[in-house]
C-alpha cells in the first residue's frame, strides 16, 4: 500500500514539474502579441502626462537648478521606460536580458537635490504604468499626485525667489577677501551658492547662484558690493537664458 502511495506521489511530482517545465519553454519560444495602436496610444497618453510633470516641475519645483533643463528629460524617460516595460513583459528571455545587459552598461546622472529624483521617479513611474498596459490606473494616480504636488506647492511656498547668477570680479590691487565679498552678498540675498572661484596675480572672479526676493534686496546687494571698492566689477545673468 505504501509502494502504491509513494508511486503515485513521485507520478504526481513529476507532471507537476512537466507542467512548470513547459509553461517556463513557452515563456521563453512565445511572444504576446500586442496591439500596435494600442501601444501608440498608451505611448502619447505617457509622452503627455510626462510633459505635463515637467511644467508642474517647472512651476511648482523649488530647486535651484535649472527646472526647465531638467524637466525636458521627462518625456524621453517616459517613453523609454514604456517601450522598455512592453517588449521585456511580453517575453521572459528579453527580461533576462535585460538585466544582463543593465548589469554591463552603468547609468550615471548628476542627481544633486532629491526633488529632482522624485519627479524623476515620476517619470519612470508614468512609464511604468503604461509599460503595463495599465492606463485608467496611471491616468488616475498621476491626477492624485497632481493634486499633492499643488497642495504641496501652496503650503510649502515661500516667497518666490528670482535665481541670479552673480558675478563678482575684482582685481588683486583692491585688496578685497572672499569673505567680505561672501558676507556682503549673504547679508542681501536669501540663497548663495559658490558656483566658480577663480583667482590668479592680477584678478578674483567668483561666480554665485543667488537668490533675490526683491529689486530692493537687488539694488542693496549691488551697493554693499561698491562699497566694499568702486572698481568692483558686478554682473547678474538669469540661468534661463542659457536655455
Amino acid at each position: 500500500m505504501l509502494e502504491v502511495l509513494a508511486a503515485d506521489a513521485a507520478g504526481a511530482a513529476t507532471g507537476i514539474q512537466e507542467s512548470v517545465l513547459d509553461a517556463i519553454r513557452n515563456s521563453l519560444t512565445q511572444s504576446e502579441q500586442r496591439d500596435l495602436p494600442a501601444i501608440i496610444l498608451n505611448l502619447t497618453l505617457a509622452a503627455g502626462l510626462s510633459w505635463l510633470l515637467g511644467v508642474m516641475y517647472v512651476r511648482c519645483g523649488r530647486s535651484m537648478s535649472n527646472r526647465r533643463a531638467f524637466a525636458a528629460n521627462f518625456v524621453l524617460v517616459t517613453v523609454a521606460t514604456m517601450v522598455i516595460i512592453t517588449i521585456v513583459k511580453s517575453s521572459l528571455a528579453l527580461s533576462l536580458g535585460l538585466v544582463g545587459a543593465l548589469s554591463i552598461v552603468r547609468y550615471r546622472t548628476a542627481i544633486k537635490e532629491p526633488e529632482e529624483l522624485s519627479f524623476l521617479l515620476l517619470a519612470i513611474t508614468i512609464g511604468l504604468g503604461f509599460g503595463a498596459q495599465q492606463p485608467k490606473t496611471t491616468i488616475a494616480s498621476f491626477a492624485v499626485i497632481a493634486v499633492i504636488i499643488g497642495i504641496r506647492s501652496i503650503f510649502l511656498a515661500k516667497k518666490e525667489n528670482q535665481h541670479l547668477n552673480l558675478i563678482v570680479t575684482a582685481g588683486q590691487s583692491l585688496g578685497l577677501t572672499v569673505e567680505s565679498i561672501c558676507a556682503v552678498v549673504g547679508k542681501h540675498c536669501s540663497q548663495l551658492h559658490m558656483r566658480r572661484f577663480d583667482q590668479n596675480s592680477e584678478n578674483l572672479e567668483i561666480t554665485f547662484l543667488v537668490g533675490i526676493r526683491s529689486f530692493a534686496d537687488f539694488e542693496a546687494c549691488r551697493r554693499g558690493l561698491t562699497d566694499l571698492h568702486s572698481e568692483i566689477g558686478i554682473s547678474y545673468l538669469d540661468p534661463q537664458s542659457y536655455l
